[in-house]
């Protein structure tokens, strides 16, 4: 009923044409999308009933984030729905009131400022520092790639505090903050370079959890990245394989030839692969297994890999209207090359697979 629900909400209002239209404009958000969002509880999935929520779990999220994905669909529901996680579980009560609420109901929106320029998208990446000033901390550092940053309530930003990564909800209007917009592979989605001089924050903005609970949010959100370009991936092989149907040479429909078919055969099967990694990565995140983080390592490093080959086939097999601006499969294209290096590449995840693998290691 959520896949049927986000679907046809998707289909309703954020059909590719519309998308086409809204491409040339500064707006982060359709407010018509994200009041819908959010009555239908996307961002509130995570949040307790308590705050307004449903209380589901990362299964859930994953299932609506492959609905984006296929519909190449704008707006900060993921990275809103990442924080509204962190906060449930590391925040004091007093911030759970003010936040959560206001995230579930979808009057304001948050996003997660973690990567750096030119570091890799991992724990050991982070380079912003918060310095204690009384009771206040102060942050100070460059995060990039910070999805819908513009028009964020608040921002999730991770600091080294004494030399150990800390999360730190702050204000983005908050002084010393600075939003540039930056130009991406992907047109579909805005994403912002943030610049913290001096900012202060009080310290009870501060989450629990350190580096462990940091490093559970960022394996959370590399099975939902996964599972977003799971739904781009599908969409780019029906697509496909619909297309194949109807164009002709020779005298006869290319998809009656076998080196086409193989090419479609191929790209199912690797689309398949992602949805397997993908909820079972969730799956084990929402049973607390031992081996969650070993598993988002498989479905991140997994998805980033056959993003690319999937495109490329969907891109070879429509011929030269696939390279075409009016024809949408570079918009999907798009998005699945971005989805292949967002919370870091194959190899970064890959490597961090090979340390979890080692005898006695859960976690890294």
């Amino acid at each position: 009923m959520l896949r049927d629900a986000s679907r046809d909400l998707l289909t309703d209002r954020a059909a590719v044409d519309v998308l086409r239209g809204q491409l040339e404009t500064e707006a982060e958000v359709d407010p018509a999308l994200w009041r819908l969002a959010a009555e239908l509880g996307w961002v509130g999935l995570l949040v307790p009933e308590e705050h307004g929520g449903s209380g589901q779990g990362l299964i859930e999220l994953a299932i609506v984030a492959e609905e984006i994905g296929r519909a190449v669909a704008r707006g900060p529901f993921l990275p809103s729905a990442i924080v509204a996680s962190a906060v449930a579980r590391g925040a004091a009560p007093e911030l759970q009131d003010e936040v959560l609420p206001a995230l579930a109901e979808g009057t304001a929106w948050a996003t997660w400022a973690f990567a750096e320029p030119g570091l890799p998208w991992t724990v050991d990446g982070v380079r912003c520092t918060a310095r204690a000033e009384g009771r206040d901390v102060v942050l100070s550092g460059t995060k990039t790639a910070v999805q819908d940053a513009d028009g964020a309530r608040w921002l999730l930003v991770t600091a080294l505090e004494d030399g150990r990564p800390a999360s730190f909800l702050v204000d983005r209007d908050a002084a010393g903050i600075e939003v540039r917009r930056q130009h991406t592979l992907d047109l579909t989605r805005s994403f912002s370079e943030v610049r913290f001089t001096d900012v202060r924050v009080p310290g009870a903005r501060r989450l629990a959890g350190g580096p462990a609970e940091v490093q559970r949010l960022l394996d959370d959100a590399c099975v939902l990245a996964a599972a977003q370009n799971l739904g781009t991936l599908e969409r780019m092989l029906e697509m496909t394989v619909d297309y194949v149907r109807v164009r002709v040479q020779f005298g006869r429909p290319i998809g009656s030839f076998q080196a086409v078919k193989q090419a479609c055969s191929a790209m199912a099967m690797q689309v398949q692969g992602v949805r397997a990694a993908s909820y079972s990565a969730a799956m084990a995140a929402d049973a607390g297994a031992p081996d969650a983080g070993r598993a988002a390592c498989v479905a991140a490093s997994y998805a980033s890999t056959v993003a690319g080959e999937v495109a490329g086939s969907a891109l070879q097999l429509h011929g030269g209207i696939g390279f075409t601006w009016e024809h949408d499969l570079h918009l999907y294209l798009r998005r699945a090359k971005a989805d292949a290096v967002l919370h870091g590449d194959a190899a970064v995840h890959r490597e961090r697979l090979c340390r979890l693998v080692e005898p006695g290691r859960t976690s890294a």
